[in-house]
């Protein structure tokens, strides 16, 4: 606990946790979710079958898209734990987040697998990869309401 407590005193934690600037939390809130998430949820989608005209080697730039702002998510969700770590560290719901997060990117691995296929454009899309999909925009659903409903849920956030 005393790790958590020096980190939430850090002076950029206390900035992004108090700051009224657009700068501090708002930014912060959403640098890299909108990348991140568009760019799984595109694939995803045509995956289900959205946009079928669209081959899926169209879609091997979005591999490129969500690892670079997985990164900048790291960094950003760590700039907002740090300003709220005597709360959030021990909290379930916080937990509950960061499993649908690791969830959620642990689903890109064997979709990149498939869409980098040379054979990608010319075979019917699986069924595994179709459920793959849905457990994606689930689990990024998930993980997005978790973390707006944290605020609510755990006192003092």
């Amino acid at each position: 606990m005393a790790f958590l407590v020096w980190l939430e005193s850090l002076p950029l934690s206390v900035w992004v946790h108090e700051s009224p600037s657009v700068w501090a939390q708002p930014t912060v809130l959403t640098l890299g979710m909108g990348v991140l998430v568009g760019a799984c949820w595109m694939l995803d989608l045509r995956l289900l079958g959205i946009g079928r005209n669209v081959p899926l080697s169209a879609f091997r730039w979005v591999f490129r898209a969500i690892a670079i702002s997985l990164a900048v998510n790291v960094v950003t969700g760590a700039l907002l734990f740090a300003g709220r770590a005597t709360t959030w560290g021990p909290a379930l719901p916080f937990f509950i987040k960061m499993c649908l997060v690791v969830a959620s990117a642990a689903t890109v691995l064997p979709l990149r697998s498939y869409v980098l296929r040379s054979d990608a454009d010319t075979i019917e899309i699986s069924g595994n990869m179709r459920l793959l999909a849905i457990a994606s925009i689930l689990a990024w659903s998930g993980a997005i309401t978790a973390g707006r409903l944290l605020a609510y849920l755990v006192a003092g956030a």
